[in-house]
């Protein structure tokens, strides 16, 4: 279906893997263009509840970007190559489904900000981070200047791009970078454990809960109006009238299991 992306459906789950390792997985247009593609069917498609996104072999996530396709590239061109990939990310931030980056070896540039675009990171003890641009004159540019300092504070987050440094695993952890470190023959099952641990919860609730949260972050970058609290009061409110949330308080004054459909 794709040539740089391999999907599979794994139960509830859909597996995205960048499928370009003898250029590290370097994102390209016709990766993105995928992406874009990959994540609509996620969205979309009512047997999908969650996936990860991770990259072919065990070098790379993703090391960066195509440097080859910046060097005929007027301003304006730049400018909108980098909205495109700002915008391909931010549907990934925003899709309603939990979404993990499954890290194994280097996310740089580009791959770090496709990592930081996911909801979760888990890292292989192999894995390396950092947005490396300044080196090449250049800096982040698919959201990496205003997600990284969300995710491990203003000031290391400057540090790391002012000197293109890329930290490891343990310290990306311990930052706040990534959720779990593992060994890279569990990083996929770590994804799919916590995957399928969300998966026995209210798709509705988990739907919600998200889009309150994106509120906040979306009004705090300018990307929308809306206050994060009361689109979390309105939630709160569409949650409780929703069937899994009667089904929820039913099943817990009645001592059963829930049985969630979503709706």
């Amino acid at each position: 279906m794709y040539n740089t992306l391999h999907t599979e459906k794994k139960g509830y789950t859909f597996i995205i893997t960048i499928n370009r390792p003898k250029v590290l997985n370097s994102l390209n247009t016709e990766v993105f263009s995928e992406l874009s593609d990959a994540i609509s069917t996620l969205k979309s498609d009512p047997e999908l509840k969650g996936a990860y996104i991770t990259g072919q072999g065990d070098k790379a996530f993703v090391a960066g970007a195509d440097i080859g396709e910046f060097t005929t590239l007027s301003s304006e061109e730049a400018s909108e190559l980098s909205r495109r990939g700002q915008k391909i990310f931010f549907d990934i931030e925003q899709c309603p489904k939990p979404i993990i980056a499954a890290v194994n070896g280097f996310a740089l540039g580009g791959g770090c900000e496709l990592a930081m675009a996911c909801h979760m990171r888990v890292g292989s003890r192999n894995a390396k981070f950092g947005l490396p641009e300044v080196k090449l004159g250049l800096l982040p540019g698919y959201g990496g200047t205003q997600r990284l300092a969300q995710l491990i504070g203003k000031g290391k987050a400057i540090e790391l791009m002012i000197t293109g440094d890329m930290i490891s695993a343990d310290t990306a952890y311990r930052l706040g970078l990534v959720n779990y470190v593992t060994t890279r023959g569990e990083l996929k099952e770590k994804c799919e454990e916590i995957l399928e641990k969300a998966y026995k919860q209210s798709p509705k609730a988990i739907e919600l809960a998200m889009g309150a949260l994106n509120a906040g972050y979306n009004a705090r970058n300018g990307y929308s109006s809306k206050n994060g609290y009361e689109v979390e009061a309105e939630s709160f409110g569409q949650a409780m009238v929703s069937d899994d949330g009667k089904e929820g308080v039913a099943a817990f004054l009645e001592k059963r299991k829930a049985n969630f459909t979503g709706k």
